[in-house]
C-alpha cells in the first residue's frame, strides 16, 4: 500500500514539473505587441507555464537563442547562414506574422504626406535635408509643406525593423545598396538613434521635423502621423493588413527554410514596406520538458493565436502558409 502511495505522489510531482515551465525568449520589438497578448494568454490558459519575452530588439535575439541563453529568438531579419552555423544548438525559423513597416513624421500642420522610394531614399542618405524640397512637394500638390529641417530618426540597436527597412532601401535605391546596404545594424549616413520602435516613435513624437520608420501598431499606438509610399505598381498605399497580405502573396513558393523578402512586392494594392517576422526556436530543445511547451505553444498561436493578429494591425499568415509551418512544428523534438 505504501508503495502504491509513494508511486502516486512521485507520478504528480512529475506531471506537476512538466506542466511548470518557464521559458525565456528576447528579440524583435516589431512583433512585441502581438507576442506579448499572445504569451499572456498562453500562460493564463496552461497553469504552471510561465513565458518571459524580453524586448530587446532582433540582433539581441539572435545573439542570445544561438548563445543558449535563452529558449527562443525573435526577429524581423533572418538569421544568417554564419549566425546559424555558431548556434549551440540547431535553429529553425517559425514565421508567426506579417507586418508593415510605416514612415512616421512630425510635421506641424500636417498631417499625412506621400513618400516615394527615390524621396525616402534621399532622405536617409542625408541628400533631402529640408520638408519644402521641390522632390517632396511634386508628389504631395496642395499640401504646405514648411521650411523646417528634417531630423532623421533610426534605430539605435540591432533592429529587425532596420533590416526590414533597408532591405526595402536596398531594392529601391542603388546608392543605398552600394553604400550602407541592408542589415539589422547598418551604418546610417545621417540621424539620431532611438532604442525600439518604443524609442523611434519616442523620438519623433518629440521632435519637430522629424522622420523615422516603426511598425504599424506603434504608429497607431502613439498616434504619430505616417505616410502613404508609392509601390512597384506606381499606386500611392497606405499601410495596411489588406495591402501586407497582397504583398505576402506574391511569394510563389515558400522556401523550406522560410526565409524570405517581401519588401517592395508587385501588386496593385501591395504595400512595399512589408515583411514576415519570425521565432527562432531549437530543431531539438536541449530540454526535452521545455520543448514540449514550447511545440504546445507554436501550434497553439497557429491554431488560435493567428485569429488575434488583426486586431494588433497585422497580417495572419495565409492559409497555405500556417498548414506548412504546423508540419515544422509537429516534426520539433
Amino acid at each position: 500500500m505504501k508503495k502504491t502511495l509513494v508511486a502516486v505522489v512521485m507520478l504528480i510531482l512529475a506531471l506537476s514539473t512538466a506542466q511548470a515551465q518557464k521559458l525565456t525568449g528576447a528579440g524583435a520589438t516589431f512583433p512585441y505587441p502581438i507576442y506579448s497578448k499572445w504569451f499572456s494568454e498562453y500562460s493564463a490558459a496552461h497553469p504552471g507555464v510561465q513565458i518571459n519575452y524580453q524586448s530587446i530588439g532582433s540582433g539581441g535575439g539572435i545573439r542570445q537563442v544561438t548563445a543558449g541563453l535563452v529558449d527562443f529568438g525573435a526577429t524581423d531579419g533572418p538569421a544568417t547562414d554564419e549566425q546559424l552555423a555558431s548556434s549551440k544548438t540547431k535553429l529553425i525559423h517559425i514565421p508567426t506574422v506579417l507586418g508593415a513597416v510605416v514612415p512616421i513624421f512630425n510635421v506641424p500642420g500636417v498631417n499625412d504626406i506621400k513618400f516615394s522610394s527615390e524621396v525616402i531614399a534621399e532622405i536617409f542618405l542625408g541628400k533631402i535635408t529640408m520638408w519644402n524640397d521641390g522632390r517632396i512637394a511634386k508628389d504631395n500638390p496642395g499640401v504646405k509643406l514648411p521650411d523646417l529641417k528634417i531630423i532623421v530618426v533610426h534605430r539605435s540597436d540591432g533592429s529587425g525593423t532596420s533590416y526590414i527597412f533597408t532591405d526595402y532601401l536596398s531594392k529601391v535605391s542603388r546608392e543605398w545598396a552600394s553604400g550602407p546596404g541592408k542589415g539589422t545594424s547598418p551604418s546610417w549616413p545621417v540621424g539620431v538613434g532611438g532604442k525600439g520602435n518604443e524609442g523611434v516613435a519616442g523620438l519623433v513624437r518629440q521632435l519637430p521635423g522629424a522622420l523615422g520608420y516603426v511598425e504599424l501598431i506603434y504608429a497607431l499606438q502613439n498616434k504619430i502621423s505616417y505616410g502613404e509610399v508609392k509601390n512597384p505598381a506606381g499606386n500611392w498605399v497606405r499601410a495596411s493588413i489588406a495591402g501586407v497580405t497582397e504583398a505576402a502573396a506574391s511569394i510563389k513558393v515558400l522556401p523550406a527554410d522560410y526565409r524570405v523578402s517581401i519588401t517592395n512586392a508587385p501588386g496593385k494594392e501591395a504595400y512595399p514596406i512589408s515583411s514576415f517576422t519570425w521565432l527562432l526556436v531549437p530543431l531539438k530543445s536541449p530540454d526535452a520538458a521545455k520543448g514540449k511547451v514550447l511545440k504546445d505553444m507554436l501550434s497553439w498561436i497557429v491554431n488560435s493565436g493567428e485569429s488575434e493578429v488583426s486586431a494588433l494591425s497585422y497580417a495572419p499568415l495565409p492559409k497555405s502558409v500556417a498548414e506548412k509551418v504546423l508540419k515544422t512544428v509537429y516534426s520539433l523534438q
